[in-house]
């Protein structure tokens, strides 16, 4: 009966509180969010001082290096899109019915206006290929583990930060996750405001992106839909469909 009980309670601890190393915890922490196939509709809003924008999206990701996002409002931003495939990037803007090829370096630069950058867009695994990971902390706090890894850019990886902070729960939820400049000074920093469950699983179905500097410059993205697993076709993530969402 001893041997029973000790195996019951052995059961009901998440698989998730086992140790993993810090590079397998924040590479299981990116394969949660996109899954092997995602798909998702939110709503962005950006914030400044004297300003603010709201506008929809929908977006499609297969693996870690495919990402297509589609804008739906308001209508002078519908159908205006980005594409990543592998490491090759592209926006659209049907206004001028021109695709523009991001280079690498601009990877880190603003999208759409927002304080999440490209890279941000792509949720890339830049920061499990290129990056060493140290575990800094961890605590118990709501029933759960967290832990805290720092991220430290390999030598001579082509990335923007100087090292990059994440705080992860122990069910894969990024909680917060911080980028410093190449100064070790701290730039932006990624918020879970909301935890839901969406797609048949925990999510964070509301993140604010904050400019460290500028306390009144934030950009939040509330997913209303949220799918994982699905059956998504190669030619969603081409230029032609990039183009013309007809093009499938």
């Amino acid at each position: 009966m001893k041997i029973f009980v000790q195996l019951l309670l052995l059961l009901t601890i998440p698989i998730h509180a086992f140790a993993l190393s810090p590079a397998e915890l924040v590479k299981e922490a990116i394969d949660y969010w996109r899954g092997k196939t995602s798909y998702t509709e939110a709503q962005m809003t950006i914030n400044r001082d004297d300003w603010k924008r709201t506008m929809k999206f929908q977006s499609w990701t297969m693996g870690t290096d495919k990402t297509l996002v589609r804008f739906t409002e308001p209508a002078k931003d519908a159908g205006s899109a980005s594409l990543k495939n592998d490491n090759k990037m592209w926006s659209y803007s049907p206004k001028v019915n021109k695709v523009i090829k991001i280079p690498p370096s601009m990877m880190g630069q603003s999208w759409m206006g927002s304080d999440f950058s490209y890279n941000d867009l792509a949720k890339a695994d830049d920061i499990v290929k290129r990056y060493s990971h140290k575990l800094l902390n961890e605590e118990e706090r709501d029933a759960h583990k967290f832990y805290t890894v720092e991220s430290i850019p390999l030598e001579n990886a082509p990335v923007v930060w100087g090292k990059e902070i994440l705080v992860i729960r122990d069910d894969y939820i990024i909680f917060k996750h911080q980028f410093f400049d190449q100064d070790m000074k701290l730039v932006k920093e990624l918020t879970a405001e909301e935890i839901a469950p969406m797609g048949g699983k925990l999510i964070a179905k509301v993140i604010r992106m904050k400019n460290v500097e500028e306390k009144n410059e934030w950009t939040e993205i509330v997913h209303s839909k949220a799918e994982f697993g699905i059956e998504i076709s190669n030619n969603v993530f081409t230029l032609s469909y990039l183009r013309n969402p007809r093009n499938l």
